[in-house]
């Protein structure tokens, strides 16, 4: 069995070039190549008669100004690209563009694909028919008294002549190999000549970058939105469970807290999917500065006692300084509760006319008291902070401070402006 696995992987990578389906729609990629060739030539050298090598020269010379005039339009690299990712490069078509020609090296790089196609159609395609044909010469003739000729060959007729039909055989095999060798070459010059140019390449990295600075965007959106929403919900959901006998009406506050919650995480939700989906975000507003007192009402019926300080115009910072501060004040909040539980927290926002500063300040859980932990996380709260903050060209530390855990942001109001 040791022996006949390497054998078996030898004849599959061996037999590959002859099953595989690119071999044969390249071929018909040359194939529509070659009319274009044939058209030129009924015109001139024509085709009747016997050819010589005169006449074989003009085939692959001849057309080589109308594709030139062609390759020079703008939209022939479209159209030439569409078919070479359709025949060349099925189910694997990043390396081929399909967009009209930026410039004059698009054009005659699009000009010199066009001669190039059709002379190794000719190439391959005519010498792989006139050696196929052969091969067939070859096998038919024993079959008959006086022989078979073909192509300026004759091959003698009689059954003591049957090495004939291997040999036949093997010719027409040749074949095929040379005619997917011709189409592996036409096909790296299709990547080559109509691949993208280097300020399209530049292009589609800048909107490979967009794309993923948006879904990092989102995913830091949804983070810190429905993590929220979840730590808040939990934390009232557990503290409504115990004091439903004894104190029903703080366990109907929270239950309403925990309704108004989770109908604010829906609404953030809808809006970030919508924005997956690249649909028109929703008229409402995303949350800014201005809101933080709504969020601090929603932490406060965790459990927890925070406090809210404001110095400054919160009204007057950018909106997107805002929306991100306000970010940033939900996801340090969910910190908090997430693995301190409901500890005493201060929440100070100072706006000036250079930076906003936002500082968010807790206590750590009291001696003897049990850690309440929400969920363990994976820092990704932190990060998320950090990063939004050097998006805006800001700094943001997190850590011990004077025996509390603080939070700390500064965002400058100069790049928004």
């Amino acid at each position: 069995m040791s022996r006949i696995a390497p054998l078996r992987t030898w004849l599959t990578r061996l037999t590959r070039p002859l099953v595989t389906a690119s071999t044969y729609t390249r071929a018909f990629h040359l194939f529509t190549a070659l009319a274009l060739g044939v058209a030129v030539a009924l015109v001139y050298p024509g085709l009747e008669g016997d050819s010589g090598p005169a006449d074989g020269l003009a085939l692959l010379v001849v057309p080589i100004p109308i594709l030139i005039v062609f390759g020079l339009l703008a939209e022939a690299r479209r159209f030439e690209g569409f078919l070479a990712r359709l025949l060349l490069r099925p189910g694997d078509e990043s390396d081929i563009a399909v967009t009209r020609s930026q410039g004059w090296g698009d054009r005659w790089r699009t000009a010199l694909w066009l001669v190039l196609r059709v002379d190794l159609a000719w190439l391959g395609l005519a010498l792989t028919g006139h050696w196929v044909f052969v091969g067939i010469a070859m096998i038919m003739s024993p079959a008959t008294d006086t022989g078979v000729a073909f192509g300026g060959l004759a091959f003698a007729g009689g059954a003591e002549h049957w090495w004939l039909i291997p040999l036949g055989a093997l010719v027409i095999v040749g074949a095929l190999y040379y005619l997917a060798g011709v189409g592996w070459l036409l096909t790296r010059l299709g990547t080559r000549l109509l691949g993208p140019s280097a300020t399209e390449r530049l292009a589609i990295a800048e909107r490979r970058t967009e794309q993923l600075l948006e879904h990092n965007r989102l995913a830091r959106e949804l983070h810190d939105s429905i993590g929220h929403a979840l730590s808040v919900t939990v934390l009232q959901a557990g503290a409504a469970r115990q004091l439903l006998d004894t104190d029903p009406a703080f366990a109907d506050r929270a239950l309403e807290a925990i309704e108004e919650t989770g109908r604010q995480a829906l609404e953030d939700l809808e809006r970030m999917l919508l924005l997956l989906r690249d649909a028109p975000e929703p008229a409402a507003p995303r949350p800014g500065l201005s809101e933080l007192k709504v969020l601090v009402d929603g932490t406060r019926g965790a459990g927890a006692s925070v406090e809210l300080r404001v110095a400054g115009a919160v009204d007057a910072v950018p909106a997107v300084i805002s929306r991100e501060g306000y970010r940033i004040v939900q996801e340090s909040l969910t910190n908090v509760l997430r693995h301190a539980g409901p500890v005493p927290v201060d929440v100070t926002v100072a706006v000036d006319e250079h930076d906003v500063e936002l500082t968010v300040l807790s206590s750590a859980p009291a001696a003897g008291v049990e850690r309440r932990v929400v969920g363990a996380g994976s820092g990704s709260g932190l990060r998320g902070i950090r990063e939004r903050a050097a998006l805006l060209g800001g700094e943001a530390t997190a850590g011990a401070h004077e025996g509390y855990w603080r939070v700390h942001v500064r965002l400058p109001l100069r790049w928004a402006s």
